[in-house]
């Protein structure tokens, strides 16, 4: 299949062949029709992918100063091999599209190959033949001639969600600040309710185009002489009941402006990207003006287990999730309470993409809504994509990669030996799956796991989620093949005991991605130390990480630790040469039963005992991990594993 894609480091943009995307559980493969440009914010994006270095890094603070603390604690060579990953990384654009669905995943009950959806959802939802989307990020829509206009349902259930954090009334009046895509389908949705709309946006076309197709009661330009008075006379004196501000600026007069329109004890909704650092008089203070937020698509948003894994809000409770609100928009335009047929101004074939943009940047003619247009009757076949010209290996070692994050790719595929054969790439984003192939000079990329487990592949490398782990070992040993699993190995001791019995029956090698033990200078105590009777206590500062984290979650993550402190059992394992025959773990209490602040005692085999103190809630400045090793009179003192 094609998708458009961009690199951020030098703003290069094409439409190039890579695997179709892989589905998983509670999702669904989707065949677009139609993908919907966001001028405001892909333009954004696109714009800043574009600029020098030094441009990007002025306009993103926040991200140089991650830079700087990776750096700070991982050393230039790790720093540099993230920053390249970005970089040069095939970034997907887009994220609201309409189409036909192809195939379901694993437990989808709600849809079935055929329906015609709109679809939602950055890194889902993308300019792209085909698409793997999460049900809750997917509406059936009604009829096949409206599938143009299903398209436009993720910037509707964004502006949705801005009008009911509103809470308008039948009869009230609302200012909505930028007549953008989103200020449209916002004047739209607010006429349909009984609301009457004054826009105000800096250009005036914007604000003819609004009045002309009645997107708006009222329209003005920012710059309108007496604008505050107009707006108070047509609110009966009393200013709005509500304002919206739909804009993309830095500049603090939106908010400003708003708090000077609104009504006494009015409310003030942020729907586009402004700041909120507003002046305290005369208006907001003396108003006493509610400043609301409004969250993307609305509740669910940013939610792993509602957006992943499928498991929704109960009704009663949260009446409005993102997918009720997709619903609503998508049923606003059945029944005809909403008219989005003047919107869409340009409408280009797929292919055509880059001009899209091109138009956006360059302005050379007014636009509104800018459509991507694909052929609804093309096939599309999960087919292996070569980036090499070379005869696939046939050496003795030939190894393929399942899951290709920025771990594999920092310290896994740098280091990998080159005399090894490489052959396939298989990850959950085609993008991701080619990017990788071609930087690491595989020979091609692939879009299902079978296609990894046959050919030449003797050796698989499995970087993907923990949840999958256990899983995919299985699968490559029934298949004779080499392993190298990223810890953890699996997340239940069934897997466990599964893994073990196919190891036996294949008779091939598994190695867990424990790295601690192969330092130069965990080896140097070993050989200064032995083995033996030992005290240990190894103390991990592993730092706060948000409880909506993916390794947060026990079932895809299996938490932090079994997910990351199985690290620290290899460790001490290793050093002291037996195995642990007892556990005991306590964990401080938290608020959101983490269990990620944990000490956790051990005894080991031969006698020796083990602390693990894993930290959570420790200052940043300390050191990641000190490790205290005691032996007969001799003290080993390890400092993060650069000093000794």
């Amino acid at each position: 299949m094609k998708q458009l894609t961009q690199k951020l480091g030098s703003g290069e943009m094409v439409v190039q062949e890579v695997p179709i995307p892989n589905l998983g559980p509670k999702m669904v493969l989707v065949k677009n029709h139609f993908s919907v440009i966001s001028a405001g914010t892909e333009g954004s994006t696109v714009t800043t992918a574009r600029k020098s270095l030094f441009a990007k890094a002025q306009e993103r603070p926040q991200q140089v100063k991650q830079v700087l603390d990776t750096l700070q604690k991982q050393g230039p060579v790790n720093t540099f091999r993230a920053v390249s990953k970005k970089l040069d990384a095939y970034s997907p654009l887009g994220y609201s599209s309409s189409g036909e669905v192809i195939e379901i995943g694993e437990d989808v009950t709600d849809f079935a190959v055929g329906d015609k959806v709109a679809c939602a959802g950055v890194g889902y939802a993308n300019h792209a033949e085909v698409v793997a989307v999460p049900v809750n990020l997917c509406v059936k829509v009604n009829a096949t001639d409206q599938m143009l206009a299903a398209a436009y349902n993720t910037l509707g259930a964004i502006a949705l969600q801005g009008v009911r954090q509103a809470d308008l009334k039948l009869g009230e009046s609302c200012v909505i600040i930028g007549l953008g895509l989103l200020g449209q389908l916002t004047g739209l949705l607010l006429q349909a309710s009984g609301i009457d709309v004054i826009g105000i946006d800096i250009s005036s076309s914007t604000v003819d185009f609004s009045l002309e197709n009645r997107a708006v009661n009222h329209g003005f330009t920012r710059d309108c002489t007496g604008l505050e008075d107009k707006i108070s006379q047509l609110t009966g004196g009393r200013g709005a009941d509500a304002v919206i501000i739909a804009a993309a600026t830095s500049s603090t007069d939106p908010i400003n402006f708003a708090g000077a329109v609104a009504r006494k004890r009015g409310r003030v909704v942020i729907l586009g990207a402004v700041p909120t650092g507003f002046d305290r008089d005369p208006h907001w203070y003396r108003k006493e003006l509610e400043l609301r937020m409004a969250c993307s698509y609305g509740p669910g948003r940013y939610d792993l287990a509602y957006e992943e894994k499928g498991i929704d809000y109960p009704f009663p409770y949260v009446r409005w999730t993102e997918n009720r609100n997709m619903q609503a928009f998508q049923q606003l335009i059945a029944k005809g309470a909403i008219d989005l047929s003047y919107l869409t101004t340009h409408e280009f074939d797929f292919q055509d993409a880059p001009s899209a943009y091109n138009l956006i940047l360059e302005r050379s003619e007014n636009f509104a809504g800018i459509a991507l247009r694909y052929n609804k009757n093309q096939e599309h076949k999960k087919e292996k994509i070569r980036t090499s010209a070379e005869a696939l290996p046939q050496g003795t070692v030939n190894v393929s990669f399942i899951g290709a994050g920025s771990y594999a790719q920092g310290n896994l595929l740098p280091n990998l030996p080159d005399k090894v054969g490489r052959v396939s790439v298989m990850t959950n984003s085609g993008t991701t799956s080619k990017r990788v192939a071609e930087k690491f000079g595989f020979q091609q990329a692939v879009a299902t796991e079978s296609d990894v487990f046959q050919g030449p592949t003797n050796t698989v490398f499995i970087a993907t989620r923990h949840d999958s782990h256990g899983g995919l070992v299985e699968k490559a040993l029934e298949r004779k093949m080499h392993v190298f699993v990223e810890k953890p190995l699996c997340l239940s001791l069934l897997q466990l005991n599964r893994i073990r019995d196919a190891v036996h029956q294949a008779n091939r090698g598994v190695m867990i991605g424990f790295n601690r033990r192969f330092s130069p200078l965990a080896i140097a105590i070993k050989e200064r130390l032995g083995e033996g009777r030992m005290t240990m206590l190894y103390r991990i500062n592993a730092g706060k990480i948000s409880s909506d984290s993916w390794i947060q979650d026990d079932e895809i993550g299996g938490g932090r630790i079994v997910g990351e402190a199985c690290h620290f059992v290899d460790f001490l394992t290793f050093i002291n040469g037996s195995t642990p025959v007892s556990v005991s773990a306590m964990s401080m209490d938290d608020e959101n039963n983490l269990n990620d602040a944990v000490n956790i005692s051990l005894k080991f085999e031969n006698g020796s005992i083990g602390i693990i103190s894993y930290v959570s809630n420790g200052n940043k400045k300390l050191a990641k991990e000190y490790v205290e090793i005691n032996s007969s009179g001799t003290t080993a003192v390890l400092n993060d594993f650069k000093e000794l």
